[in-house]
């Protein structure tokens, strides 16, 4: 047997093992990184243009040769700040729904961790929008804050619903022609049966008949075979 000395083997463990931590601890700081930099490059929304509106409606420059900008009606104004805040409502709603189902595929190891810092990103820029649409809706009409996430939410409830609506609507026709096509087929099926099932009672009919004529013109049947018979047995 061999005498292995242990002591001596401290040392190539211990580096292989600072070693492998080494590069296990630079491989997820780079992974990370990486995924900080795809989530600024690649956002996880498009582009807000219900903001972008309100923006460029509540900071309009005036026109080549005129000394003011054109006043905005404040009615304008607030129309544009609540169809910014129905688009945060749908957003909101998609961000909800896509939480579960990436948590679970994180835990999976089915996405990689650049998704999930693109989804946190989302989930911050979401909830800063959301702070600077009560601040805005507070400074145009003093506690509008407090409710217009609710109109907002009305407004998308209302457009799902008229939507659904409208897509049952396009169905009626074509569920109404289809129905008409497999009334027509159930029709001419009970026809098919009801024309062999006279053929079948027809032919019963004449095969009765003719049996019954059969009977009768037998030999057997006459007088005289009857009276044949008796003088044989005198």
């Amino acid at each position: 047997m061999f005498d292995i000395d242990w002591m001596s083997l401290t040392l190539p463990f211990a580096y292989i093992t600072v070693l492998g931590g080494s590069l296990y601890t630079f491989s997820t700081i780079y992974r990370k990184r990486k995924a900080v930099e795809s989530a600024n490059l690649e956002p996880w929304f498009p582009p807000h243009l219900q903001r972008n509106i309100y923006l460029s409606l509540l900071h309009m420059e005036p026109e080549d040769g005129q000394e003011k900008a054109p006043k905005i009606p404040d009615s304008v104004i607030r129309a544009a700040l609540l169809r910014r805040a129905v688009e945060d409502i749908r957003r909101i709603i998609q961000i909800r729904t896509s939480k579960q189902a990436l948590n679970n595929l994180l835990q999976r190891g089915s996405v990689g961790e650049d998704l999930n810092q693109r989804f946190l990103a989302a989930e911050k820029e979401i909830d800063a929008e959301l702070h600077d649409v009560v601040n805005e809706a507070n400074a145009l009409v003093p506690g509008w804050g407090q409710t217009i996430f609710q109109s907002a939410n009305e407004i998308v409830g209302n457009t799902v619903l008229r939507t659904r609506l409208e897509e049952i609507e396009g169905r009626v026709e074509a569920d109404k022609q289809w129905w008409e096509k497999r009334r027509e087929a159930i029709k001419e099926d009970f026809m098919k049966e009801l024309d062999e099932d006279s053929v079948k009672g027809s032919f019963k009919a004449v095969s009765d008949d003719e049996a019954v004529h059969v009977e009768l013109n037998t030999p057997a049947s006459t007088p005289g075979s009857a009276k044949k018979k008796k003088k044989g047995k005198n």
